[in-house]
């Protein structure tokens, strides 16, 4: 299913922002916007987009209790932050550690709940 597929890389750019993040404070330079900022950016937008209109599609569809089309905005409009935060060493380390532990704690359980959800598909079909 490609919300998964996508849900799982966005669970993998939330560590490789972490891992740019601890790299550009130790080489202690700053990027190139152009070059490497704003392409990476772009990408990660586009990801982004499609993966909202999926997730919130599997939420109308599914209505699971736990997980809201706003938890779903929230998580786009704050990668989209941090994406870009984790280029510059001038980044407060706790407020963007914090916020890329929220939206990987919602990843995560978004993750959980497709899967959960065809689990149950699979036995349904299976009786």
């Amino acid at each position: 299913m490609l919300v998964i597929q996508q849900t799982s890389q966005l669970i993998d750019e939330c560590d490789h922002c972490v891992a740019r993040f601890w790299q550009m404070r130790e080489e202690e330079r700053t990027p190139d916007f152009f070059a490497e900022v704003k392409p990476h950016a772009d990408q990660i937008h586009q990801l982004l987009t499609n993966w909202q209109q999926e997730a919130n599609q599997w939420i109308t569809r599914n209505q699971p209790k736990y997980m809201h089309p706003q938890q779903i905005a929230t998580v786009v409009e704050s990668m989209e932050q941090f994406v870009v935060q984790s280029f510059y060493k001038e980044t407060s380390k706790k407020r963007f550690l914090d916020a890329i532990h929220s939206v990987s704690y919602t990843l995560k359980s978004f993750e959980r709940l497709v899967k959960e959800s065809e689990g149950h598909v699979i036995e349904k079909t299976n009786d």
